[in-house]
């Protein structure tokens, strides 16, 4: 059965580092993600990652502060979340889809991730 569990989620200042981990298990994921969602708002893709690592992507609030990696012979993924901001308050999903079979797409569509975490919460203090 396939299964996404995060890790790693908690309370920093503003200013501070956390680093989130997916533990990916039971079948071949290509494109992952990082989704939040916050009290009232709608889940963005916050990140996302080519099987390769060759391709990822970033929303363009965390771009230069966040960065989205995976081990593959490890089956993780992680997301290295620097100089953290209040807004960045939100729980925290790891998503992946198993369809595309390419090891550099990045799928763009909420819809085509598939498998989801439980998530994490990270709550960032001012």
């Amino acid at each position: 059965q396939a299964q996404l569990v995060e890790s790693g989620g908690g309370l920093v200042q503003a200013g501070g580092s956390l680093r989130l981990s997916c533990a990916a298990s039971g079948r071949t994921f290509y494109t992952m993600a990082w989704f939040r969602q916050a009290p009232g708002m709608e889940r963005e893709r916050v990140a996302a990652i080519s099987r390769s690592s060759a391709v990822t992507r970033y929303v363009d609030a965390v771009k230069g502060r966040f960065t989205i990696s995976r081990d593959n012979a490890k089956n993780m993924m992680y997301l290295q979340m620097n100089d953290l901001k209040p807004e960045d308050t939100a729980i925290y999903y790891c998503a992946a889809e198993a369809n595309s079979g390419s090891i550099r797409y990045v799928a763009s569509r909420v819809e085509e991730y598939r498998y989801w975490g439980q998530g994490t919460q990270v709550t960032v203090s001012s």
